[in-house]
């Protein structure tokens, strides 16, 4: 577990281009856009959990049918996540559904897919 972590804040673009260039599977990048948004393009090694599936899918007793419905393992409480949208706003409210149901470990990437964007042409 490593506190440090989350308390370094919002998620910047150089950090995630790291993340999503060369993954260990220590962090977690989701996307909480409609699938329709993402088809137009995500984040590396980024996956998808709509933020409208949010609640459902980041509740404490939820996850049963998680891997099947996303085709990823939920992460565990522990793990680090960094969440993303279009501009930083839906990724802020998932991140704060994931802390209420215990993700400490939670960062919001706040430039998201418009900074992403800008910065990869």
């Amino acid at each position: 577990k490593d506190a440090q972590w989350a308390s370094k804040g919002d998620a910047s673009y150089d950090e995630v281009k790291k993340l999503a260039s060369q993954p260990t599977g220590e962090v977690t990048i989701i996307d909480v856009r409609e699938p329709d948004e993402v088809a137009a393009g995500m984040i590396p090694s980024a996956v998808n959990v709509p933020l409208t599936k949010f609640e459902d899918a980041f509740n404490k007793s939820g996850g049963a049918n998680f891997q099947q419905q996303y085709s990823f393992p939920r992460p565990g409480f522990d793990d680090k996540v960094i969440f993303y949208c279009r501009s930083g706003k839906r990724s802020a409210q998932a991140q704060d559904i994931a802390k209420k149901n215990g993700w400490q470990n939670t960062r919001n990437y706040t430039g998201s897919w418009l900074d992403w964007v800008s910065k990869e042409e």
